[in-house]
């Protein structure tokens, strides 16, 4: 349930990001889901890069890239449910605007955090990438 919960707090504080540094300041919602799950997409292509740098360097997806158009529907019907259904996104901004303005803060610095950390996490991955001599494996 925490998972869930900080789920939601990550869509919150991208909502209101995207609220007030964005132009034009529509779909705040979408943009929020969508940024969700570019960095689903960040931590879980890190890991397959990580596989195939440390373990089997012959991995790769296939040919159409049929794997990556799945992984963002799941993902797209996963924010469905989440966010958009009887419009939950709303009660879920509502709720969090409740929290007090200390604990908004500290939620602002992890939020940060873990940005900083999965962007940077999937740069590593991409420098270990470009370290391999891959004429060696073709």
């Amino acid at each position: 349930m925490k998972i869930l919960k900080a789920y939601q707090y990550l869509f919150y504080k991208l909502y209101r990001s995207f609220e007030k540094w964005s132009f034009p300041v529509f779909w705040s919602d979408v943009k929020a889901a969508s940024t969700i799950s570019i960095l689903l997409f960040f931590t879980i292509f890190s890991f397959f890069i990580y596989y195939q740098v440390f373990i089997d360097r012959y991995a790769h997806l296939s040919d159409s890239n049929f794997e990556i158009y799945i992984f963002f529907a799941i993902t797209a019907i996963m924010n469905y449910f989440l966010f958009y259904k009887n419009k939950k996104w709303k009660k879920i901004i509502k709720e969090f605007d409740q929290l007090p303005q200390k604990k908004n803060r500290i939620g602002s610095v992890l939020v940060i955090l873990f940005l900083i950390l999965v962007m940077g996490n999937f740069g590593f991955a991409i420098y270990m990438l470009s370290q391999i001599d891959w004429s060696l494996y073709r």
